[in-house]
């Protein structure tokens, strides 16, 4: 147990820079006691007794303001930054060393008993206000940008934008130390498209203007 606390009060650390002790991690991080209260809710559940887990998550939620389903299944190393407004259905599955920032909602879109909540692998990171509705798979180190709704599977190490989300940026796998939270800084289609049409105006209008010179130069010729 105390293991887990040690690993959880590390990967703060890791991954926001504003921690500056373990005091203050400890006290003023309620994605963290948004975390140990699920973990004690979660150990209620899992032993059927349903009432009080339910019962323990609603605390957490009201300590917190981070919602997250004593049946959903959480991996190590998982931290919420800030985190008001989370919410994690009942049959979400989060994978080790995952990242989500506030305004996050793991959901469903089924009301049949069945797996409805995404499962996200190992090293995704989800930016603020990104809604991830499904039962369907986020791949391993994936980033989903802020605000973005994603209804259908991720591949692995993809960047996903826009509403509905699409994937912008697919990249090699490739090992790093500490996770990449760099989830504002993530490529914009429309733009990019603007961006094109602009090039395709520009290189017409260079056309336009070559074949009005040769128009020109060929009156002159033919009233001369």
């Amino acid at each position: 147990m105390f293991k887990n606390l040690r690993e959880d009060i590390n990967s703060v650390f890791e991954r926001d820079p504003a921690a500056r002790n373990v005091m203050e991690i400890i006290f003023c991080y309620p994605g963290l006691h948004a975390l140990w209260i699920y973990r004690i809710a979660h150990w209620f559940w899992v032993r059927e007794f349903f009432f009080l887990g339910r019962l323990t998550s609603h605390a957490g939620r009201f300590l917190t303001g981070i919602e997250i389903h004593p049946g959903a299944k959480i991996g190590r190393k998982f931290f919420i930054d800030h985190g008001m407004g989370v919410v994690i259905g009942e049959t979400a599955e989060i994978g080790d060393n995952v990242t989500l920032y506030h305004g996050v909602t793991l959901g469903g879109v089924t009301w049949d008993k069945v797996k409805r909540h995404p499962t996200l692998g190992d090293n995704v990171v989800i930016g603020s206000g990104a809604k991830v509705l499904g039962p369907f798979t986020v791949g391993k180190g994936a980033k989903i940008g802020s605000n973005s709704v994603v209804v259908k599977e991720v591949p692995e190490n993809a960047t996903v934008v826009g509403i509905p989300g699409r994937v912008v940026m697919a990249q090699e796998k490739k090992e790093e130390a500490r996770p990449d939270l760099q989830h504002g800084q993530l490529p914009d289609p429309e733009a990019t498209a603007i961006s094109c049409l602009f090039d395709q105006i520009r290189e017409l209008e260079r056309k336009y203007a070559a074949l009005a010179e040769e128009h020109e130069a060929l009156k002159k010729k033919i009233s001369g």
